[in-house]
């Protein structure tokens, strides 16, 4: 799951929102054969274009000309999670990914620590589906002229862009999700508000596992790529060590190459499968050692009795 909150894809949110709205709206225009995608959020399913535009744009009580007035969130699920969500039953893969979408901004919400402001209803905000995604010059096919600038990348691409106003929905508290106060000044946190941008990313990817059954292998986790990227050695080969663990466990055919561990303690989790297969005695290297001895103990009294 990849969350990540921007100023705009089209690079200035200082200004008016227009850019970003007719910029968000391209796959209506692109693919006409397709059914339109319109905007939405916690309490509307759809909204016009020119509604999302000028309700932005006024709400700017107070802000000065060089102030963000707005900014973008990029809910990007992977190609499994999207598969994933069209094999539930239901009101299919778009509006479980629409519902996903006011579950991320009820986190985006919580994460400001502001009194007043507790959910999604709190916000001026619009999402926008889109169903694809498209190369860009910094692409290696672009680079290598295997496709060109502006295709469409294949495979499930399914995504939301969701447009949240600097203000909130009362045009009254300033809400900066790029704001790094930790709470180190109290009085100036509780002014300003205070946003933690990864435990926003990592309570994303929770909520989707929890509310979709998804069952997160340690590989496609935020903490594992987190950590990779931005963790100390120790704690890269911890992680590490806890994805190989996982992989070879889950590896193994269960039934055919242990019959006689229960299917119970098969269906558990593989940390603690490995556990209990290396606490029964077949499969304790202590005694398999003290074993192997004395078979070959007893091998060489047999040979000396033959002779």
């Amino acid at each position: 799951m990849f969350i990540n909150i921007s100023a705009s894809e089209t690079g200035n949110n200082k200004g008016s929102s227009a850019q970003l709205v007719h910029y968000l709206d391209k796959e209506n225009r692109l693919f006409p054969e397709q059914e339109t995608e319109h905007w939405f959020n916690g309490k509307e399913t759809q909204i016009d274009s020119y509604v999302v535009k000028r309700s932005i744009d006024r709400n700017i009580a107070k802000l000065s000309a060089h102030d963000a007035k707005f900014f973008l969130v990029n809910i990007s699920p992977s190609q499994k999670e999207i598969l994933h969500l069209k094999m539930l039953e239901g009101r299919g893969a778009k509006e479980e990914l629409k519902a996903f979408a006011i579950k991320i901004m009820d986190e985006y919400t919580r994460n400001f620590h502001r009194p007043g402001i507790k959910s999604n209803e709190d916000l001026l905000w619009f999402g926008k589906l889109e169903n694809h995604r498209y190369y860009s010059a910094k692409d290696k096919e672009v680079k290598n002229g295997t496709v060109k600038r502006g295709d469409a990348k294949p495979g499930e691409q399914m995504h939301i862009q969701v447009i949240v106003s600097r203000k909130d929905i009362s045009n009254s508290i300033k809400l900066s999700p790029m704001n790094n106060s930790r709470g180190g000044n109290l009085e100036h946190s509780k002014k300003i508000g205070q946003f933690d941008r990864v435990a926003f990313k990592a309570s994303g990817e929770k909520v989707f596992d929890e509310i979709f059954n998804y069952q997160r292998a340690v590989g496609e986790s935020f903490q594992y790529a987190n950590t990779q990227k931005n963790g100390n050695l120790e704690e890269r080969l911890v992680m590490a060590g806890q994805k190989d663990k996982q992989e070879k466990v889950q590896s193994i055919p269960a039934q055919e190459q242990h019959p006689n561990v229960s299917s119970q303690l098969l269906a558990g989790p593989s940390d603690t499968l490995l556990d209990l297969l290396l606490a029964r005695p077949e499969f304790d290297p202590v005694s398999l050692a003290l074993r192997n001895r004395k078979r070959k103990k007893r091998k060489g009294q047999q040979q000396e009795l033959k002779f």
